[in-house]
């Protein structure tokens, strides 16, 4: 049942309770107020003012799932507290993508951090959640480390986010990338505990998705491969990007390197992505910066 009162009452106590340095936003005057602002956050979760200075009045529809894990993210809630986010608002907590993840392999965040200058990169545990990203990643494609259930997996996006997978592979290749990420499932999924992270993961895959559902009973099973991905973006153009996989030494993480295809223009228009102040490689044990590096 959705409790609005105490959804509310929940919202503005997190609200409150959190900086905007802890947020990613600039450090407040001193002798103001401490917390977010409302439109603070409903910016960072992409919903309107009014729609969430509703929600946190006790009013308005019940929020979606989406919309509850944009506003958990945006809110730097915890797991547990994300589950309570959703119980209020009348829905079963997200699947979540596992116990206790490892820690960042710590090859893979030397050589993440190696590449930033001119290969967009992220590491991802075997489930497809996404553990880091390198500036370069963050600027191209936005920001998933970090955020909270399913919300940080590549592979719930791709088959619930038809806008964002378009932008990252061309109709003609996304039946085959989808193919991919199923096979590669189906083999994690058999070397996990029946009731472990992957099962939960196909469960939730399942209820989401059709196109998901029929490629499961086709019963592929192979590692992952990342095919050449053509991304459209809006600011500079169509880069063309080879895609490597790196493998972390316990074999439970990978790093998928997008390097620009040799003798187009993706290198220069990579380049021309810098910001002044890049993204940050984020480790999501501690949500913290892990690599504050300034471009040159």
């Amino acid at each position: 049942m959705l409790d609005r009162g105490s959804l509310g009452k929940f919202l503005r106590r997190h609200r409150e309770g959190l900086t905007p340095e802890r947020a990613g936003l600039p450090a407040r005057e001193p002798g103001r107020t401490p917390g977010l602002r409302r439109e603070e956050v409903a910016a960072l979760a992409a919903v309107s003012v009014t729609y969430y200075e509703r929600l946190e009045q006790g009013r308005g529809p019940r929020p979606s799932g989406a919309v509850l894990a944009a506003i958990a993210g945006a809110l730097r809630l915890s797991g547990d507290e994300e589950a309570h986010l959703f119980r209020l608002a009348g829905h079963a907590p997200p699947p979540r993508s596992g116990a206790q993840p490892d820690p960042l392999d710590p090859g893979l965040a030397y050589l993440l951090k190696a590449v930033s200058d001119t290969t967009p990169a992220f590491v991802t545990d075997e489930l497809g959640t996404v553990l880091a990203q390198n500036w370069l990643n963050v600027t191209l494609f936005g920001r998933f480390a970090g955020l909270p259930g399913l919300e940080a997996n590549l592979v719930w996006h791709w088959f619930t986010s038809p806008a964002w997978r378009d932008k990252l592979d061309p109709p003609e290749n996304q039946e085959q990338t989808g193919f991919a990420y199923v096979a590669d499932l189906r083999a994690v999924r058999a070397r996990q505990h029946p009731d472990g992270p992957a099962a939960a993961l196909v469960a939730a895959l399942h209820a989401a998705s059709a196109e998901f559902r029929a490629m499961w009973r086709q019963q592929a099973v192979s590692m992952l491969h990342c095919s050449t991905k053509v991304v459209h973006d809006e600011r500079v153009g169509r880069i063309d990007l080879d895609c490597s996989i790196v493998l972390g030494a316990a074999g439970r993480q990978r790093m998928l390197m997008l390097q620009p295809v040799p003798g187009t223009p993706s290198a220069e228009r990579i380049a021309a992505l810098a910001a002044p102040v890049p993204a940050p490689v984020v480790d999501p044990h501690k949500r913290d910066v892990v690599d504050d590096r300034s471009p040159a």
